[in-house]
């Protein structure tokens, strides 16, 4: 039998030399899926995680902490999007449940019975990015939310996010959710292969309406389809786990760009931290950058790569309650 002393230098070894590899695999990863790469330390982007990736070929041209796995928030709704569209007809008629009407805090306006078609919903869930109509979606489709998010895993394995897991709908925190930036911009890459997804996202205002004609008038989360005309859609979202997210396109010189981040510390530094990504994006598709892969020294060291801030618990206050949601 090993010593005390013994077993733990052995445990040691072992952790260190799971960090390591980590490492050497994401290295392998982003020298396979690269041009010639350079490996960078910057403290530029204070985000967590963010990709910047070609759209159109899946090429890294930005890269930090891109396996970190965090919490997606409201980004999560992408993926309830997609797995709508590929279950379900847009002129379908849903009859909203009593669960559904009542999921906080981010809400549509939606009353149980209402009856709404599933474009409504889809409108509703990402543009104002509605729990509500999140709910009523997934129910329409599944049966229940639960059986919804088998649908929403599974499709996630389809296209390579094998970093992600989904346990409910909306992007709510909770044990077992999580996402990697590389991952919300291969979701991103699939969702905008979707014209109607595409038109959606893209989309800054409009009124959505009940069969009986009940007006819902909805404002786009993502305030850079007023700033950035070479925005063509996006998805934000927000907890005080997950922080502040945003996956975006941009087209720029006729080149489509994706910029993925996690845990934002503010919401003006998530859209600054976005142009300035699309930007450099740019730059390294019309070769006057090179790639750049940056790794967290931090966080990696700490043996937090795969470990997502759900585990946290965070003390809530009664004021600032209505700040917890997922936008």
């Amino acid at each position: 039998m090993m010593g005390h002393n013994e077993l733990r230098a052995t445990r040691n070894e072992v952790q260190v030399k799971n960090i390591k590899m980590s490492v050497v695999c994401l290295l392998f990863l982003f020298t396979w899926c690269l041009s010639p790469a350079t490996v960078v330390s910057s403290e530029e982007i204070k985000s967590r995680a963010a990709v910047v990736m070609d759209a159109v070929t899946g090429r890294v041209l930005y890269a930090k902490n891109p396996e970190y796995c965090l919490m997606p928030a409201s980004t999560a709704k992408l993926m309830t999007a997609l797995v709508v569209l590929e279950n379900a007809k847009l002129s379908d008629i849903v009859t909203v449940s009593r669960g559904a009407a009542n999921t906080a805090p981010v809400k549509s306006g939606l009353r149980k019975g209402d009856k709404v078609t599933i474009e409504t919903l889809l409108y509703a869930t990402l543009i104002k990015s509605a729990n509500d109509a999140a709910v009523a979606l997934a129910e329409a489709v599944a049966g229940s939310e639960e059986e919804f998010v088998k649908l929403m895993n599974r499709k996630a394995a389809a296209i390579g996010a094998d970093n992600t897991k989904f346990i409910n709908a909306n992007g709510l925190p909770g044990k077992g959710q999580y996402i990697t930036a590389y991952d919300l911009s291969k979701i991103m890459r699939e969702a905008i292969q979707s014209p109607l997804l595409k038109e959606i996202l893209s989309t800054r205002v409009t009124e959505v309406s009940t069969q009986s004609g009940k007006t819902i008038f909805i404002k786009n989360t993502n305030k850079l389809l007023w700033s950035d005309d070479d925005i063509v859609g996006g998805k934000t979202g927000y907890t005080r786990q997950a922080r502040h997210c945003f996956v975006c396109a941009g087209e720029r010189e006729n080149e489509t760009i994706i910029v993925a981040l996690l845990g934002a510390p503010s919401r003006d530094l998530l859209w600054k931290e976005s142009e300035n990504l699309l930007a450099f994006g740019s730059k390294v598709m019309n070769h006057q950058e090179e790639p750049v892969v940056y790794l967290s020294k931090a966080e990696y060291d700490s043996g937090k790569v795969r470990k997502a801030s759900y585990t946290k618990k965070v003390r809530t206050k009664k004021i600032k309650r209505k700040r917890q949601n997922s936008l």
